[in-house]
């Protein structure tokens, strides 16, 4: 995590089952620009109980209605004797591979590959457990906030530094997949600067490649965005995921943003001095004669910046000219009788 905007392909679920889609799926987040591949470790009993009663089936108006909470993680986790090829070709091709860890086991597991970053998916921002145990770790701290209230925030960032943990994100998320840009919210990731005295980023489940371009003018850090080798494959989520040409625009947007974003800059350049002289300035804009009176008819503000500052042009009328003087000639004081 450098001084740029750190980009997080965000796998998820998006292998579909198949360990060769989820490597290609790496080389693909390499291709695109990302600095990071980041998984999901938990299996479906981590996360739940395989239980069919009406609170364990989703009804929200998502994508996955009608499903029972076991069955969608048990479709799509990622299994666990896949994250060490995972992380191992992540590292081949030069990416930051780490994990959302879901309980205890999932962090242990993750310090066995010496996972360096630990994010904390939006849904688990309560579960304190969990996060005291991950910041316990040292590694920097990624938490997302799709459900969060302010107290929430407040007691993970709290938690995480009462183990010693003080490299701290926070990332602005919306918890609907996809996410309607008009509940986006970016102008979230200044405040979460300067409230909780953090880093800060977003979580975007929009469709499109703005919301990222938009955070990282507000003072991102951090963006994550779902990845899909092919959206042909499917999967759980597959609908708001972005292909290789898609990621790979956001991630060239995204850095056109930082150049642009550059520096606090006011410095008088040799570039700008340059420019100058296409400023505008005080002008002779007619033939005039020695002790004739300067006015608005003979003398302009017009380009180019050879002569006076326009600012003197309302003291200098009135005066008169101290000697014969030809149309286009730059204005001075010594032109004018004191």
């Amino acid at each position: 995590m450098t001084k740029k905007t750190f980009i997080i392909a965000e796998l998820s679920a998006n292998h579909n089952g198949d360990i060769k889609v989820a490597l290609e799926t790496i080389r693909a987040a390499k291709r695109a620009g990302a600095d990071a591949i980041k998984l999901q470790t938990y299996t479906a009993d981590t996360l739940t109980i395989d239980c069919k009663n009406e609170h364990f089936q989703i009804n929200h108006g998502t994508a996955w209605d009608g499903e029972y909470l076991y069955n969608l993680y048990e479709r799509a986790f990622t299994p666990w004797e896949w994250h060490k090829e995972i992380y191992k070709v992540a590292k081949e091709v030069g990416l930051v591979c780490f994990s959302s860890p879901f309980d205890k086991t999932a962090v242990d597991f993750l310090e066995e590959l010496d996972s360096p970053i630990y994010k904390i998916a939006s849904f688990e921002i309560q579960d304190i457990p969990l996060i005291e145990y991950a910041a316990s770790k040292g590694k920097p701290m990624i938490i997302s906030t799709g459900i969060a209230e302010i107290s929430d925030i407040e007691l993970a960032i709290e938690t995480c530094k009462k183990v010693g943990n003080h490299d701290i994100t926070i990332l602005k998320c919306t918890s609907a997949y996809p996410a309607d840009p008009k509940d986006a919210n970016l102008l979230t990731i200044p405040d979460i600067k300067g409230r909780f005295g953090v880093k800060a980023g977003l979580s975007d489940h929009t469709m499109g490649i703005e919301g990222p371009v938009v955070a990282v003018v507000l003072g991102a850090t951090v963006i994550e965005k779902h990845f899909i080798l092919d959206k042909s494959i499917g999967g759980p989520d597959a609908h708001f995921s972005l292909d290789e040409k898609e990621f790979t625009e956001m991630v060239t947007a995204v850095r056109k943003a930082e150049e642009m974003m550059g520096e606090v800059d006011y410095e008088m350049t040799e570039k700008k001095k340059k420019s100058r002289q296409f400023s505008r300035s005080l002008f002779v804009v007619a033939d005039v004669r020695q002790g004739e009176v300067l006015t608005e008819e003979n003398v302009r503000s017009i380009r180019p910046g050879f002569g006076m500052h326009p600012k003197y042009l309302k003291e200098l009328l009135g005066k008169k000219f101290s000697q014969d003087i030809e149309r286009g000639t730059p204005l001075s004081f010594e032109l004018i009788n004191k």
